[in-house]
């Protein structure tokens, strides 16, 4: 627990000392991989399962991975923009899990106009990812995780160029089926930007705890995010979740983000509270078999169209 605690404080000094609320690029980075964390309201870094994309949210969970499981994922996003990501998790020893990660996030296609707002033609934009991350065993019940990201950002005939680095730990109990995470998320910057205007990364420092109650199907799970912005209202780090496990195969989740909410929400003119129209509210489920698992999610991410998330995944 120490070791937890003390590498807590480390990642919480990076982040406030990297933190600044300026305008950050690379915001792909920000939505969910995981079925089963876009379920739980988005975002989780606590759930301890046989699951590869929640590596993506924690690298320090791919010690949970099997050997030799492939993971694919794909999200629907707004009209025209769609996500997808792929994984090769391999356990190396006795302490070591080395995952090998994928993402590509195309955003369509947009008209190309000049200054007098003639129509030119077409062009595309997109962002490609690729991550190598590794979870290593520190103590009986400790694991730390760390990726290492290389991203290109494309928009028409021009490019960008960042490295990122994300840094995890877990604590989880079997026997009191307790689960404790800290992450910091996007540490790093551009290496070349686009028209030689940098921007700061998506930096998101994030705290967990996710408890089942003993001897009953409901698990919940709390996540603090964005710690490193501490201008924004408690409620708006806060995002809840709960898990029914009807079996060891099959389960159902439901989570809410108060953030994403007050965000998404809807003032008509002459009104006061205005509507999210359910956005915040996300839910989703799993099956889970020995050696295929498939997970799926519903969510509201952008305030134009609803998100489907699927992750399926094999054990060669």
């Amino acid at each position: 627990m120490k070791k937890l605690i003390f590498l807590a404080f480390v990642a919480a000094f990076a982040a406030k000392t990297l933190a600044q609320d300026a305008q950050t690029g690379y915001n792909f980075l920000r939505l969910p991989v995981s079925a089963h964390a876009a379920a739980l309201g988005g975002h989780n870094i606590t759930v301890v399962e046989d699951d590869a994309s929640l590596g993506f949210h924690n690298p320090a969970l791919l010690s949970s991975v099997n050997d030799k499981t492939i993971g694919l994922n794909f999200m629907t996003y707004m009209e025209g923009a769609n996500t997808a990501s792929a994984s090769f998790t391999k356990i190396l020893g006795s302490k070591a899990t080395l995952g090998v990660m994928g993402q590509f996030m195309s955003y369509g296609k947009m008209k190309e106009v000049d200054e007098n707002n003639v129509i030119t033609g077409e062009f595309s934009a997109k962002d490609i990812a690729v991550s190598g991350a590794l979870a290593y065993q520190l103590g009986k019940n400790i694991v730390g995780g760390i990726t290492a990201r290389f991203i290109n950002s494309y928009i028409g005939d021009y490019s960008s160029l960042a490295m990122t680095v994300d840094l995890g730990v877990n604590y989880y109990d079997p026997v009191r089926e307790w689960s404790i995470s800290a992450v910091v998320k996007n540490l790093g910057g551009e290496l070349d930007a686009y028209d030689q205007e940098y921007t700061r990364l998506p930096l998101d420092l994030q705290l967990g705890v996710t408890k089942r109650l003993i001897g009953s199907p409901l698990r919940l799970s709390a996540t603090l995010v964005d710690l490193n912005h501490t201008s924004y209202k408690f409620l708006h780090h806060l995002v809840t979740g709960a898990d029914i496990i009807i079996s060891p195969q099959f389960y159902v989740a439901a989570g809410y983000s108060f953030r994403r909410a007050s965000e998404m929400k809807i003032i008509a003119s002459g009104e006061e509270k205005g509507s999210a129209s359910g956005a915040g509210l996300s839910f989703g489920g799993g099956v889970l078999m020995e050696r295929f698992k498939l997970n799926v999610a519903y969510g509201k991410y952008h305030v134009s169209s609803h998100s489907i998330i699927l992750n399926a995944s094999f054990s060669l």
